[in-house]
């Protein structure tokens, strides 16, 4: 999954839906269920708090020493967020194939930068705003995500990211133009260092 950090402009966001206290107790969960992972334990499943039981779809993201090192998430909500976050993270860290596994000695290096979605919502070409919102494409069984931050990293325009998201997809660049499906969301993203 390709979703490198980048600072989203504060015009385009939504007043933050997560408390600090909400955002940091996320970011730990994040890095215990990583350490809990690398030496082969469960992490609690009791909920932090309602809010934060509530089900959202999210992405984690890690870094390591600046460089991407893994990107997971779900598009809909499964599961609680706190569960979705614990579940990301883990599999960022030791099943994103594009990258070797977390090792022990590397957790206290990873940086994690957490993308809670909003639900997903049909949209047309000239109202996707570059910075606020990601994109799926879809079309029959292909389905591909960009997440919001990823056009403003690349510099991409609004076509090019959507000919971007269509690549991910599997499909050809054009795809938008030819009855695929485009559906957009917005995202809270908030990492660490950001958080503190």
């Amino acid at each position: 999954m390709m979703c490198p950090p980048s600072e989203v402009p504060p015009h385009l966001l939504a007043p933050p839906e997560y408390s600090q206290q909400e955002r940091t107790v996320l970011l730990q969960l994040a890095h215990d269920a990583i350490d809990s992972a690398l030496m082969g334990k469960s992490t609690s499943t009791e909920p932090p708090t309602p809010h934060l039981a509530e089900p959202r779809g999210a992405f984690t993201t890690l870094h390591i020493e600046g460089k991407l090192r893994g990107c997971v998430g779900y598009v809909v909500p499964l599961y609680p967020l706190y569960r979705t976050i614990a579940e990301t993270a883990v599999a960022a860290a030791l099943q994103d194939d594009r990258f070797p596994p977390v090792i022990r000695a590397e957790a206290p290096l990873v940086q994690i930068e957490i993308s809670i979605l909003s639900p997903i919502k049909p949209i047309v070409p000239e109202e996707i705003v570059i910075g606020k919102h990601g994109l799926v494409v879809s079309r029959g069984s292909y389905r591909g995500l960009l997440l919001p931050q990823v056009p403003l990293e690349w510099g991409w325009d609004r076509e090019t990211f959507i000919s971007q998201t269509c690549r991910k997809a599997g499909l050809p660049p054009d795809a938008w133009e030819m009855g695929a499906t485009l559906e957009a969301f917005t995202a809270e993203i908030f990492s660490e260092s950001r958080s503190k």
